[in-house]
């Protein structure tokens, strides 16, 4: 019977409530229901009047701040690839000046050393050739000291020989024309 009672009852709320409408079927208050919406409207327009231009400008300042530090990003990569290149090449011109620079100091080197060879061989040359002279010299001072000698020799002999002393002048024509005899 209780079942019968809360059929009864629920039929009689289903019926009352047709008549109040759905929203009162609800539980809804259609003078709250608008309060509550023109509120939210206000709050809405309140917030795109003040508080979303400033999140917006935030949002776009951030933008721009990262959008520059990509750039600026782009270009010290560029930056450093160009500098990288710049020292390839600088890091290329100075291997090639080195070399340069090994093949001139080669160059001299052997350009000093072939000097000192023709100076050392012209001292050599001319030491030789001051011996030569001054040998020859000796030798002719030699010879003029033999000629000397052999003729006083001569003169001794021819002295001796002759056993009578003849005068100088005698003496020398006798002994050029003996030396010239024997030549």
């Amino acid at each position: 019977m209780e079942y019968y009672t809360q059929l009864t009852v629920l039929a009689a709320t289903a019926e009352a409530s047709a008549d109040e409408g759905i929203l009162a079927a609800l539980g809804i208050d259609w003078m709250l229901l608008a309060i509550q919406l023109v509120a939210f409207l206000v709050l809405v327009w309140i917030l795109r009047k003040f508080v979303y231009p400033v999140f917006i400008r935030i949002i776009d300042e951030r933008e721009e701040k990262i959008e520059a530090s990509v750039k600026a990003a782009e270009i010290a990569e560029q930056n450093a690839e160009s500098a990288q290149e710049n020292v390839q090449a600088l890091l290329k011109e100075a291997r090639k000046e080195a070399k340069e620079i090994v093949a001139t100091a080669k160059d001299e080197a052997t350009a000093m050393v072939d000097a000192s060879d023709k100076k050392a061989k012209a001292r050599a040359d001319k030491i030789v050739a001051d011996a030569h002279d001054k040998i020859e010299k000796d030798v002719i001072a030699a010879r003029k000291a033999l000629h000397n000698d052999t003729i006083e020799l001569v003169a001794l002999a021819t002295e001796k020989v002759v056993g009578q002393i003849t005068s100088a002048q005698l003496d020398k024509k006798v002994i050029d024309s003996a030396v010239k005899e024997a030549r």
